[in-house]
């Protein structure tokens, strides 16, 4: 059964005296809010029958309470706007909570406690640098002017804000004192060109484990030598230095090109030698076998035959002894001593003409023949009768 039903008794949600009547009057809704407020805030109530005194103090309670209700919402949507935040991804928030450090917050949206938290929003992707130049001692007690660009950026934002409170410097102090730890432990033709990479790695090496020590919250991105030389004053001198080692070091790539040159054709030429002197060392000793050999061989047939093999002995060897002679060596027992000979041709060296030329006059001559003759097969070789001619 509906409320305004008739019959229904009273069921007016509103306490209407009457099922026809409307809502309530918004002004009625205020002034009794208005009152309310005045009883807590110490206001005067608005009495029944009071005159002209007694409704102004009515009025201006209730403006004040108005103001106040609107000074409360307002304070509550201002606090429910504020409790909110959102961080962006290259940024990092530190909470405060009471001025003292709570927590870091990540990329996003965050909520807050509102008039008791604050965020410190710190950007930890921006990559910032500065140049440091200084002058310093070598090892070998040289004065190194070298210039230095460094790049930095925040690694860690609650040691950034609340642990050192000059970063800036540190990170200033901290790269002079690795600089001049790493130069002084080089040379200075290491600093210059030879190991400026090596160099600008140690420094930045020693310049986070600084950071790192101090809790700056900072780290090192990047180190680079900009320049690395010597003082102006000694610039002409060092340049000269610099050319004379430079001339050295050219003359010794020549020289060493040079030997590469030569070493490895004298080698060769002692290697081939060396293979001569094998071979020829393999051709006596074949030679010698084989002499051996045949000495050997010719023993068992002069065993077996001693005559006939010392005869033939004898003519091999005078025929080896004077084919390459001029002389011609005749053995006449019979007939003139008129005998033609081919001189000519029996000179000739490296001929053998001579006994060749002897047996053709053999033929010439029927009477008065020339011809070697042998010696007998028995005696001895001092019965022959050897008449030498001349040239």
């Amino acid at each position: 059964m509906a409320w305004n039903e008739p019959g229904g008794g009273n069921r007016d949600p509103w306490n209407n005296k009457g099922g026809d009547q409307g809502p309530p009057d918004l002004d009625e809704v205020v002034r009794n809010l208005q009152n309310k407020l005045g009883d807590i805030f110490g206001g005067k109530k608005r009495g029944g029958n009071g005159g002209n005194s007694g409704g102004g103090d009515s009025s201006s309670g209730g403006g004040a309470g108005l103001i106040v209700v609107l000074v409360l919402a307002a304070v509550i949507v201002f606090s429910a706007i504020d409790s909110f935040y959102t961080i962006q991804p290259a940024e990092r928030g530190v909470i405060l909570r009471f001025g003292a450090y709570s927590s870091v917050t990540g990329p996003g949206p965050h909520f807050k406690l509102p008039w008791i938290d604050r965020v410190e929003v710190v950007n930890v992707d921006d990559v910032k640098e500065f140049v440091q130049r200084s002058q310093m001692l070598t090892n070998g007690e040289n004065i190194a002017d070298v210039t230095l660009k460094v790049q930095f950026r925040i690694q860690d934002v609650a040691d950034f804000l609340f642990q050192d409170a000059t970063p800036g410097r540190t990170i200033h102090g901290a790269t002079e004192s690795a600089l001049r730890e790493v130069v002084g432990k080089s040379s200075l033709d290491d600093v210059i060109k030879d190991n400026r990479s090596g160099i600008a790695l140690e420094v930045q090496r020693g310049t986070q484990e600084l950071l790192d020590l101090y809790r700056t919250g900072l780290i090192v991105t990047n180190v680079n030598i900009q320049r690395a030389d010597v003082p102006e004053a000694v610039q002409d001198a060092f340049a000269d230095a610099v050319k004379a080692r430079e001339d050295k070091e050219k003359v010794q790539n020549q020289a060493e090109a040079y030997a590469n040159d030569v070493i490895p054709r004298a080698r060769g030429a002692a290697a081939r030698l060396i293979e001569d002197a094998k071979a020829h060392k393999a051709k006596v000793v074949a030679e010698a076998d084989g002499e051996s050999q045949r000495f050997l061989a010719l023993l068992t047939e002069y065993e077996k035959a001693p005559g006939v093999t010392r005869e033939r002995l004898y003519l091999e060897t005078m025929q080896e002894v004077l084919r390459n002679t001029g002389k011609v060596v005749l053995d006449v027992k019979e007939g003139s001593n008129l005998t033609y000979l081919p001189l000519d041709r029996m000179i000739k060296p490296g001929s053998s003409a001579g006994l060749s030329s002897v047996d053709s006059q053999r033929s010439a001559t029927s009477s008065n023949a020339d011809r070697f003759t042998t010696p007998p097969t028995t005696g001895s070789r001092t019965n022959f009768t050897r008449e030498r001619g001349v040239r």
